[in-house]
């Protein structure tokens, strides 16, 4: 940028929107919109009603900084440090993959099924092997899992959604966990965290779930070089990589299926899922955890993003 100081905060707007457009990045009046906003602390409308102000010089180098950042690729959430999912801020870094859209398809699709859960939970009391045989207090409480949780944007919306529910999260990354459990404790939700590998620190634990989400890495390692420069060079390739066809955590996750889920009542599995791979997750859940109903979900652009599986005893009228 111009290392003179703009004179107002319009011409700032305008010079940075020019940049952006020149250098073939998306939504470049946007960006700096954004960049702006969270420069003052203001909302969109705000800006805009104070856009004929002059610009405040000792802010000049700190958004000449954001703006050569953006300009090289880097991601604006990670500039700006935040990200909204499901009506939220979560807090962003390097760290963790960025949240998406997409994502919030997959929670909404758990929680419509709260109510089913609820009334196929059968009563406890004699259930050899479930935890909640000796506290009937708690028979109403599902246990849920999100696996590969990252900023933890699935784990905290589905505890803050659904209150009665005990979620655990889990992540391969040290970051990854402190990011997630920041953010927990800032939007006031009740997340176990736990680290390792996938599905490693649930069957350590010995738990039984009722609902298992995840939204796990699914790129194939060879088409990583080919994603945009803010994913590729950005965005760490531990939550993007799953391996050489995308699908070996989907197949690490629905082998373990039989140990992680509930034996006897309702249980609910959700995935997120790349391209073309839906119907080939649907027969692994149906070749791993035999007796699961399968139904996948589109997403606004009409690609196959969800895949659910559920079992219970006498069938979910709430299904697909």
């Amino acid at each position: 940028m111009n290392n003179e100081v703009c004179k107002t905060i319009r011409e700032a707007l305008q010079q940075a929107s020019l940049l952006f457009t020149e250098r073939g990045i998306a939504n470049p009046r946007l960006n700096a919109e954004v960049l702006l906003q969270h420069l003052f602390g203001w909302s969109k409308a705000k800006l805009l009603a104070e856009e004929r102000e002059p610009f405040p010089p000792d802010k000049w180098e700190l958004f000449q900084a954001w703006v050569e950042r953006r300009l090289s690729g880097e991601p604006l959430q990670y500039i700006v440090g935040v990200q909204e999912f499901y009506g939220r801020d979560f807090r962003v870094t390097p760290a963790v993959l960025i949240p998406r859209p997409e994502t919030e398809i997959l929670v909404e699709e758990i929680l419509k099924r709260r109510l089913w859960w609820k009334e196929q939970r059968p009563v406890v009391d004699g259930d050899p092997g479930q935890q909640y045989a000796q506290d009937p207090a708690a028979e109403a409480r599902p246990v849920v899992a999100d696996i590969g949780t990252g900023s933890g944007a699935i784990a905290v919306t589905l505890a803050l959604e659904w209150p009665e529910a005990d979620v655990l999260a889990a992540d391969i990354s040290p970051d990854a966990i402190r990011m997630a459990r920041e953010n927990a404790q800032r939007l006031g939700a009740q997340v176990r965290f736990l680290q390792g590998d996938l599905v490693e620190p649930l069957l350590e634990t010995g738990v039984r779930l009722d609902v298992l989400v995840s939204n796990p890495p699914y790129i194939p390692s060879r088409e990583i070089a080919g994603l945009a420069v803010e994913v590729r060079e950005h965005e760490p390739r531990l939550a993007l990589d799953g391996g050489e066809d995308g699908l070996e955590p989907y197949r690490r996750i629905t082998q373990a299926l039989p140990s992680l889920m509930r034996e006897q009542g309702p249980a609910l599995v959700g995935f997120e899922v790349g391209i073309q791979q839906a119907r080939r997750v649907a027969e692994m859940i149906e070749r791993h955890w035999p007796g699961a109903k399968t139904d996948v979900v589109k997403d606004l652009q009409g690609i196959e993003r969800v895949v659910l599986a559920w079992k219970n005893e006498s069938g979910p009228a709430c299904f697909p």
